[in-house]
């Protein structure tokens, strides 16, 4: 009940939720626009989509001064590849903001003259920036762990050593992956925020990739990938410690 109302209190965690419905309604869209009879249906699903992802603007409004304040604290981590992958997310996360908040700007009549195709190539574009830097974040704090795993393991090994005949039957590449697989694994369990951030930012890269033209997706995969990082996003709101710290 506490992290309930702690998420609801929050104009981070009211996002999510809108951001949740958006999502779920992209995805209903896309699956019920092929049966017939369903017409009103999605006509309703697009209208309320519509209204959510407009109603969103409102929260996000804040968001620039929260990336600002956000690449102040990037700068000062103590490790050199987040430092670095962190404050140029984040440095392009506010050039983000400021895009959307023209084409805000633009949609609620304030300022007609502003070119929203142009625009919202910009704001995709340094969205998709901002994304690809925190996957890379994420993939060097995996293979930290991952190294971690792997030192424990070979310790381990190294106190009760196994017969080398169990390993001799075995093909090298497929141990060698299953190896990896594991380790994988066993890192990611580990280490619960990781995984969550990792998850997170690779279905939110969907959505850019799609409108820069990169790699296309169709509405179902953007909705449930937007709805599943919306979850991830929800639960780090809710529940703090969840949150991948910078080192």
């Amino acid at each position: 009940m506490d992290a309930f109302t702690r998420f609801t209190n929050q104009t981070q965690g009211r996002d999510r939720l809108f951001r949740a419905t958006q999502y779920t309604c992209m995805l209903l869209r896309y699956l019920l626009e092929p049966k017939a009879g369903k017409e009103k249906v999605v006509m309703k699903l697009k209208k309320l989509e519509s209204s959510v992802s407009t109603g969103r603007k409102w929260f996000r409004l804040g968001n620039v001064v929260h990336a600002v304040q956000a690449t102040e604290q990037s700068i000062h981590a103590t490790d050199l590849v987040p430092r670095l992958c962190l404050t140029l997310a984040n440095l392009n996360r506010v050039i983000y903001f400021i895009c959307d908040t023209i084409l805000w700007v633009r949609s609620v009549g304030l300022a007609s003259g502003i070119n929203k195709e142009k625009w919202r190539t910009w704001a995709a574009r340094h969205y998709y920036y901002s994304l690809l830097l925190s996957l890379g974040r994420d993939l060097y704090e995996i293979s930290l762990q991952m190294e971690r795993v792997a030192h424990s393991r070979a310790k381990r090994e190294k106190s009760s050593p196994q017969d080398p005949l169990e390993y001799s039957v075995a093909d090298e590449e497929t141990e060698w992956l299953q190896s990896f697989l594991l380790l994988l694994f066993q890192a990611l369990k580990q280490h619960p925020p990781l995984l969550l951030d990792t998850v997170k930012n690779f279905c939110d890269i969907l959505n850019p990739l799609d409108q820069l033209g990169i790699y296309k997706s169709n509405p179902g995969i953007i909705g449930l990938g937007g709805l599943v990082s919306s979850i991830a996003g929800m639960i780090t709101v809710a529940y703090p410690q969840m949150k991948l710290k910078t080192p």
